[in-house]
């Protein structure tokens, strides 16, 4: 018996969804699976021209392959069915793809594992194999078109809805999640908004919503610092605040919130975060005296003194 076909493909048997938010233009991919590093194989998207999940027996080049196209004027629907033409092992192939004007193609091939199946809506499609039920991937589109919030919020809520009605038959390791902005650009990795991956974890949706917690802590910290220079000194404290709160366990974002408070001559608020930073490892308090010469704090000695005593 010839065993050489099972080395040919790698086995992403998952459930995934594709997705473009109608009010931001926003477009995203994500994915969990019984394999590990199931993003580096599943999730592709390009600003401005769409997103993609190759699945089931995967054949990676459906991503870039079905962005390129996407990028030269197809829609997901032309791009999908050249590429699946063109595949003698399309019917072990499960492909969703949607593209920057919202249009959505999806395939299920019929030698996909069961429970196998998709089923698309307005600029969104879910679709999954290997499931232990076949009720995964309706859950799936229920939860996507009830949850309000961002297109982050709203993938997140549907990759927990199939894991709540079961899942994959063979459990969970991994998953991952790819948005990027709906703006063409010549520097399309300015418009990559989340980028995250869990390559192997006994809960991976739950490590990812973490990720994408901490994610949004930092965010918010450049917003602060974006809000600084602009001189809106109270916005950039309540954006610093926030950041602060969704990672409280992190004593890096406090730190350069610090540094950027003493350095615009907001030192008193910057000595108690400070002495907490300190506190939590002395080293920072080294740091901050290497940071004159590098050009990222003033050359101001008594300063310098002043923020040291914290520690």
């Amino acid at each position: 018996m010839d065993h050489s076909h099972f080395n040919r493909f790698p086995f992403a048997h998952t459930y995934s969804i594709v997705a473009r938010d109608p009010e931001t233009g926003e477009m995203g991919v994500a994915v969990q699976s019984h394999w590990f590093s199931t993003g580096s194989l599943v999730t592709w998207a390009e600003p401005g021209v769409g997103a993609i999940a190759t699945q089931s027996m995967v054949e990676v080049s459906y991503g870039p392959l079905g962005l390129h196209k996407m990028q030269n004027g197809k829609s997901a629907l032309e791009a999908l069915k050249t590429l699946l033409e063109e595949d003698n092992n399309r019917e072990v192939r499960q492909v969703a793809m949607v593209d920057a004007r919202g249009n959505v193609a999806v395939h299920t091939g019929n030698r996909c594992i069961a429970e196998a199946g998709h089923q698309s809506g307005v600029q969104y499609s879910v679709q999954a194999n290997m499931m232990l039920k076949n009720t995964v991937w309706p859950a799936m589109a229920k939860t996507y078109e009830n949850t309000k919030g961002s297109l982050a919020d709203r993938l997140m809520a549907a990759l927990d809805a199939a894991q709540a009605e079961g899942g994959d038959i063979r459990g969970k390791q991994s998953a991952a999640m790819l948005i990027v902005s709906g703006e063409a650009s010549s520097h399309p990795w300015t418009g990559i908004l989340v980028d995250l991956r869990v390559e192997d974890h006994p809960e991976p949706l739950v490590e990812l919503r973490r990720l994408l917690t901490i994610q949004r802590a930092y965010q918010s910290m450049n917003r602060g610092d974006e809000l600084l220079s602009e001189g809106k000194i109270q916005e950039a404290f309540d954006a610093y605040n926030a950041g602060a709160a969704l990672a409280p366990q992190m004593d890096e974002l406090p730190f350069w919130q610090a540094v950027t408070l003493a350095d615009t001559g907001k030192v008193q608020e910057s000595l108690l975060i400070f002495k907490r930073v300190f506190t939590l490892n002395p080293d920072w308090a080294l740091l901050l005296q290497r940071l004159p010469q590098a050009g990222l704090f003033k050359d101001d000695p008594e300063l310098m003194k002043l923020i040291i005593s914290q520690a």
